[in-house]
């Protein structure tokens, strides 16, 4: 599956994109019928665990994550983080980055980029496209809310 991608700028600064962004319990805020608990204990970094638990009901799918890189943007580096998904039904991975938008003096605001593969276990790879579809909608959403846009 190839990955699917979301692409953002904000009028925020570049350390409160990342702040927003990886505050991972608030990404269920915007998804429904979604709620993460972060089983690890902070700051977040390398090692860091959480579940999306999905659903209503005895229908419910627990979508495990892991934080397996992590740098926090600094001066003009961009921030990057990768997540393994390594539940028994989803996996995959995604990977943030978040940086000043503009170059020099000239630089405003953040950009944010968002990649992401998400396999379903007993999925067909004729459903891909469209699982990359829903998945650009869904965290295009994400995004553009946690940043308050």
């Amino acid at each position: 599956m190839t990955p699917f991608l979301v692409q953002h700028h904000s009028r925020l600064s570049v350390d409160e994109a990342w702040r927003r962004l990886t505050a991972w319990e608030r990404h269920a805020d915007h998804v429904p019928l979604t709620r993460i608990v972060v089983t690890t204990t902070p700051p977040t970094g390398v090692g860091t665990r959480f579940v999306a638990r999905t659903g209503a009901g005895r229908a419910v799918v627990d979508d495990v994550m892991e934080v397996v890189a992590w740098q926090p943007p600094s001066g003009t580096t961009p921030g990057r983080c990768r997540l393994e998904k390594r539940g028994a039904v989803i996996t995959g991975w995604a990977e943030l980055e978040v940086g000043p938008h503009g170059a020099g003096p000239q630089a405003a605001g953040s950009y944010v980029v968002w990649r992401e593969v998400l396999r379903v276990k007993g999925q067909p790879r004729l459903a891909d496209p469209l699982m990359n579809r829903c998945g650009r909608l869904v965290f295009g959403r994400v995004v553009r809310r946690l940043l308050g846009e």
